[in-house]
């Protein structure tokens, strides 16, 4: 896969083969009450034969420390003083929702890693998690139970009908801010606020 990351800030330009990796989708308004609604989503991957990314504003009730001793990768007892022990997991889409996946920074190459760029990568293998535990994880990272994923072509098709905004990602705005917070702060990357989005809104 070819790792090309736009740098336009601005929404995507259908006159050309879209590469979105590294990239939020801010759900527009057409996708009001559906699954969707109101959610910012990091595309890890985005090639010819479609896309995978992560919802990255919902947060579940469940918290990090439960999925490590879970899956007994962590004494109960030993993670509760880790920092990240209240860390919530969050709903990262409808695929695959019984598997974890951990978004991460810096980028390291685990058993089972997708290379997003240099900087971030996407994991899905029992090890980082293993590593987590042990204190040894990455700086920076986000758990997530299940991913969102489109077809070949499926995702240009629902830009093409304005379901979605794309602008390139802000490393603080996926790890340092909290979860509900992620939409509005997206959408300022865009240079204006949520309350701003209609149903009118389309694509510069």
């Amino acid at each position: 896969m070819k790792n090309t990351q736009i740098t336009t800030s601005s929404h995507a330009q259908m006159n050309a083969p879209l590469n979105l990796t590294g990239q939020f989708l801010i759900a527009t308004p057409m996708q009001r009450g559906d699954a969707f609604d109101r959610t910012v989503i990091y595309v890890c991957e985005h090639n010819d034969n479609g896309a995978l990314g992560i919802v990255v504003n919902r947060a579940s009730e469940i918290v990090l420390s439960e999925v490590l001793v879970k899956l007994e990768v962590a004494d109960e007892d030993a993670i509760q003083v880790s920092p990240r022990a209240r860390d919530a997991v969050l709903l990262g889409g409808p695929v695959q929702t019984e598997r974890g996946f951990v978004l991460h920074s810096p980028f390291k190459e685990y058993a089972a890693t997708i290379k997003i760029n240099d900087r971030l990568g996407l994991t899905s293998s029992r090890d980082v998690l293993e590593a987590i535990a042990q204190g040894q994880g990455p700086e920076h990272m986000i758990l997530a139970l299940g991913y969102a994923g489109w077809g070949a072509g499926q995702l240009e098709a629902e830009i093409a009908r304005n379901a979605w905004l794309n602008v390139a990602a802000s490393e603080h705005v996926l790890f340092e801010t909290l979860p509900r917070e992620r939409y509005s702060q997206a959408m300022r990357l865009l240079g204006f606020d949520a309350v701003m989005l209609s149903e009118q809104t389309g694509r510069a």
